[in-house]
C-alpha cells in the first residue's frame, strides 16, 4: 500500500477508534499486513485473515485453545460476515479485546457466547461451552452428568453457588441478566470459556507491536 493511501486508512480509522491513538492505529495496520502476506490489492476482493488465519492468531499470539470459542470470536470480528477480518474490522475488534470498557466487552463476551445469536444464552449453549472448556478428566462418572448440574447450578437464582439470576425463569439468560451478574462480579464475564485475551498475552503483544510491527515473528 502506498503512503499516501496508508495515511488516509490510518487517519479514517483512527477517527472512528477510542482506544488506539494514530501511531498504534499505523502499527496494528502494517501488522494486519505483514500477516495478510503481500497480496496485490485487486478490483472487488477483499483483503483478509480468513478464519484459520485469525484462530492461529488467537492461538499462538493470545493462547486460546477452545475451537468452539475461537470460532465465535472469529465471528465477532467478521461484523460483515464475508468470512475474512479486512483491516477496519481487525482494527475495531482488537480496540474492544484489548481495550473495551466493561460495557462493550460485556457485549462482545455475550454475543459469543450466544452461540445461535437469538439474543439469549440457552441451558443448550451453557452445555456445550462448559463441556468444551473443562478439561477433560477421566472418571466413572457421566461427565455429561455432571455439566448438566453444573449448568443448574449457574442458574439457580438464590442457591448458595448460584451466579447468574435468570429473572423471568425462562431458562436462559438475557443480556440484562447477563450484565447484572457481570457488574456484581467482574469474573463471570467469560464464565463459559475464556474469549478475551490474559493479562500477560495482551502485555506482550502491545509491547511488541507498539514497539516495530516489522519485528514481529511470533505469529
Amino acid at each position: 500500500m502506498n503512503r499516501k493511501k496508508l495515511q488516509k486508512l490510518t487517519d479514517t480509522l483512527t477517527k472512528n477508534c477510542k482506544h488506539f491513538n494514530k501511531f498504534e492505529v499505523n502499527c496494528l495496520i502494517n501488522l494486519f499486513y505483514n500477516l495478510v502476506g503481500e497480496v496485490t490489492e485487486r478490483q472487488g476482493i477483499t483483503i483478509g485473515l480468513d478464519r484459520n488465519a485469525f484462530r492461529n492468531i488467537l492461538h499462538m499470539t493470545f493462547g486460546m485453545t477452545d475451537d468452539m470459542i475461537m470460532d465465535r470470536v472469529f465471528r465477532g470480528f467478521d461484523k460483515d460476515n464475508d468470512g475474512c477480518v479486512n483491516v477496519s474490522e481487525w482494527i475495531y475488534g482488537l480496540s474492544v479485546f484489548l481495550r473495551g470498557t466493561l460495557e462493550e466487552k460485556m457485549k462482545y463476551c455475550f454475543e459469543v457466547f450466544d452461540l445461535n445469536g437469538d439474543g439469549f444464552i440457552s441451558k443448550e449453549e451453557m452445555f456445550h461451552m462448559l463441556k468444551n472448556s473443562l478439561l477433560k478428566q477421566p472418571s466413572e462418572e457421566d461427565p455429561d452428568e455432571g455439566i448438566k448440574d453444573l449448568v443448574e447450578i449457574t442458574l439457580k437464582k438464590n442457591g448458595k453457588y448460584g451466579k447468574f439470576r435468570d429473572h423471568d425463569h425462562d431458562g436462559k439468560l438475557s443480556f440484562s441478566d447477563y450484565e447484572q451478574a457481570v457488574r456484581e462480579e467482574t469474573l463471570l464475564l467469560e464464565a463459559f470459556g475464556p474469549c478475551l485475551p490474559d493479562p500477560k498475552s495482551h502485555m506482550e503483544f502491545e509491547a511488541q507491536v507498539f514497539k516495530d510491527p516489522n519485528e514481529f515473528n511470533d505469529i
